[in-house]
């Protein structure tokens, strides 16, 4: 498939972002957030996520051929994921606003609130994964680790980021804690994503030129397609590059998102490096960039027995 950059930008974003409220919530739902400076880092953090997901939800209108029509994309909530994605991210995003406003206004009922968001979050999570995981015609996505992956790779970045957020407001207290879960997601992701990709590798593909034109002949051979230039299928359905490169994007993110953040975690809590912790965060995101657009790259749309011959 083309990969498709304002999507990238919008499930890695709002991953991180509903990773990082994940962290916050069960920092709170555990209690050791009795210092004073605790609101204060909530509200922070919070509003951090907020934007994160703005920042995503401002992406995805670049997918759009009519952006002013986006509100008819949720109307087959019923039967599309695509419509319950939209439908649970602006949720999603309410549940931070009211979150934060229940911190700064000293509310009682932030757990409650707390609760309600989470569950939206988790919503998010599941919808935005099923959009891929529920397209039967394409193998590569058609798995459970699809869910698992949005998942753990969403928390990785999320919690990576709350230690970068609790190093540099002073919660000193909380910095080892996320570090440590952060590395722990990161390594539990690194073997879940890893999974998916040796599942992919042993794929067999159910459609073949016999197939595709009821010919039963051990070797066809196609020349052409019938037209001599390309076209919106040989366009939007395959994306143009060699092996060669889908194999270094594949190498760059297994390094970049799993064992590089790890180690840039461990440095930063040993040298109590504001800066080494932020370059984790860093290049995990960029990292999960390259992870999301091998993602999309490596579905092998079934037209593309087809369209891909250019005569």
């Amino acid at each position: 498939m083309q990969p498709a950059f304002s999507v990238i930008f919008l499930t890695t974003l709002c991953g991180a972002a509903q990773g990082l409220f994940l962290a916050i919530f069960a920092t709170e739902l555990t209690g050791p957030l009795a210092a004073p400076d605790s609101q204060r880092f909530l509200i922070a953090a919070t509003t951090v996520s907020l934007i994160l997901s703005g920042l995503g939800l401002l992406a995805s209108f670049f997918h759009l051929g009519h952006p002013e029509r986006a509100w008819r994309s949720a109307a087959m909530w019923r039967t599309s994921w695509l419509s319950r994605e939209v439908i649970f991210l602006p949720v999603f995003m309410a549940g931070l606003l009211v979150y934060a406003c229940a911190h700064y206004l000293s509310l009682g009922s932030t757990l409650l609130i707390g609760a309600i968001t989470v569950i939206a979050c988790f919503a998010l999570f599941i919808s935005t994964a099923m959009v891929y995981a529920s397209v039967r015609f394409l193998q590569e996505w058609a798995s459970p680790l699809t869910l698992v992956n949005y998942l753990l790779l969403g928390c990785a970045s999320g919690f990576t980021l709350a230690t970068v957020l609790a190093s540099i407001l002073g919660m000193s207290t909380l910095v080892t804690p996320y570090a440590l879960a952060a590395a722990g997601v990161t390594l539990l992701g690194w073997v879940t994503r890893a999974a998916s990709l040796v599942r992919n590798a042993h794929l067999k593909p159910k459609s073949t030129l016999q197939s595709a034109i009821g010919i039963k002949h051990p070797r066809i051979v196609q020349k052409a397609q019938g037209f001599m230039g390309g076209s919106f299928n040989t366009r939007e359905f395959f994306h143009g590059h060699s092996a060669e490169m889908r194999r270094s994007v594949k190498w760059i993110f297994l390094i970049s998102v799993f064992p590089l953040p790890v180690l840039l975690l461990w440095l930063g809590l040993n040298a109590t490096s504001t800066l080494t912790l932020f370059m984790a965060f860093f290049v995990q995101y960029v990292g999960l960039l390259a992870e999301r657009w091998f993602f999309f790259a490596q579905a092998n749309h079934p037209q593309n027995l087809y369209y891909q011959t250019i005569s």
